[in-house]
């Protein structure tokens, strides 16, 4: 159970990267994140950019699970499992203190990270 948890958290990621970096602009993710129409033009790159560092806290995840099923590299896969989800956990509170309109969006990644993280910390 341990090492499925932070599947949760690393999947969300993956699909915030999509969003991010291919579906911007459309009607439905405009929604999700709060952005108008008019201004899908000047945050496009930016999107772009932020989904990847999305796909990359799941990646970071996905190797740390890797590292973490083997005995000699139990811990380093444990360090990168924490760090990526304290990362996501922090984003999301980020987000949640600089625009509490997206309260939502903010605990979706805050919430699974940090019960992900605890069997790690135990």
């Amino acid at each position: 159970m341990t090492n499925l948890l932070p599947l949760i958290p690393a999947l969300i990621h993956i699909y915030i990267f999509i969003l991010e970096s291919f579906l911007w602009g459309r009607k439905r993710t405009n929604k999700i994140f709060g952005v108008r129409p008019e201004d899908v033009a000047v945050t496009k790159p930016l999107a772009f950019n932020q989904g990847f560092y999305n796909l990359f806290l799941a990646l970071a995840i996905f190797l740390g699970l890797h590292l973490h099923s083997a005995e000699m590299t139990r811990t380093a896969g444990s360090t990168l499992i924490i760090y990526a989800l304290a990362s996501i956990f922090a984003a999301g509170l980020v987000l949640l203190i600089s625009k509490p309109k997206l309260w939502r969006g903010a605990l979706l990644q805050m919430i699974p990270a940090l019960v992900a993280v605890i069997p790690f910390l135990a």
